[in-house]
């Protein structure tokens, strides 16, 4: 009788069959979030390619929240990748603040234009993202941009999805193997509703505030007014205790009226609004 090949034998053979993509692909640069996905991206390139054909550059714009840049250096240092930072900003293109359901598409489709122009200077033969196969399963307009402009997103290719990328990320050592998934700002925003630098501060600051509560992961989405928070189910209990707390905060950031989701977090909770 033929055996199965394990779990561990599965995720090996995604992981050569990654390598094997990069490979393919001579030199890269990597549009890099810090989030886990691309790091893992990162990682794998530098294993495939080494260092010296690889290079890790960060958008930084007002979407962009304020403690991650930081985390995205400390990672491509650690890595011992050249790590560029360019300044972007999403307000400023075309729709975008209207924040229709194609927002994202408008995101993806500039951050590309800001990328080759750095991929043609630095000779690196491709761009690719932290693509994976979770995010075909949502509403995701940013993929058509990356497939019109011809990038590539390998982890996908390789059919590698979240809690796999998790895992790869943990046995090789990477510090953000568990870190909460990383959205940018503006998908907290009701879809229909202007966005502006206002809302995404406030934004920034009430989520930075719960997360030194002691709650890993926490969106505040913004329905106008209404701040309706959402974190893991098993910290409810953590924003009940803090309630009073959290209300003044939020308050005094701009809220009117300060709501806890009792569904708890759920990634792409907004895309309702569009169904």
């Amino acid at each position: 009788m033929r055996n199965e090949p394990s779990p561990s034998d599965t995720l090996d053979a995604k992981y050569e069959k990654l390598a094997s993509i990069l490979e393919d692909l001579e030199s890269v640069l990597v549009a890099f979030s810090g989030g886990v996905d691309s790091t893992l991206l990162l990682r794998a390139a530098v294993d495939a390619l080494g260092n010296e054909n690889v290079l890790a550059v960060t958008a930084d714009s007002e979407t962009y929240p304020s403690r991650e840049l930081a985390e995205a250096r400390s990672i491509a240092e650690e890595l011992g990748v050249r790590h560029m930072v360019c300044e972007t900003s999403e307000l400023e293109i075309p729709g975008y603040a209207e924040n229709n359901r194609n927002r994202c598409y408008f995101c993806r489709h500039n951050l590309f234009e800001y990328l080759f122009p750095i991929q043609r200077a630095e000779g690196m033969r491709n761009v690719i993202y932290g693509l994976i196969t979770d995010d075909l399963g949502d509403f995701r307009p940013g993929i058509r941009a990356a497939i019109e402009k011809g990038v590539r997103g390998p982890l996908q290719e390789a059919e590698l999805g979240k809690e796999e990328v998790r895992e790869l990320s943990r046995r090789l050592g990477l510090p953000n193997w568990n870190k909460p998934a990383l959205a940018c700002l503006s998908s907290r925003v009701a879809f229909g509703e202007r966005i502006t630098r206002e809302k995404l501060r406030m934004i920034d600051g009430a989520e930075e505030y719960i997360r030194g509560l002691g709650v890993k992961q926490v969106r505040v989405r913004t329905h106008g007014e209404i701040a309706r928070i959402e974190v893991d189910p098993e910290d409810l209990g953590r924003i009940l205790e803090s309630r009073a707390l959290i209300s003044e905060r939020l308050r005094r950031l701009g809220y009117k009226y300060v709501t806890l989701d009792l569904a708890g977090y759920e990634t792409g909770s907004m895309n309702r609004g569009i169904e």
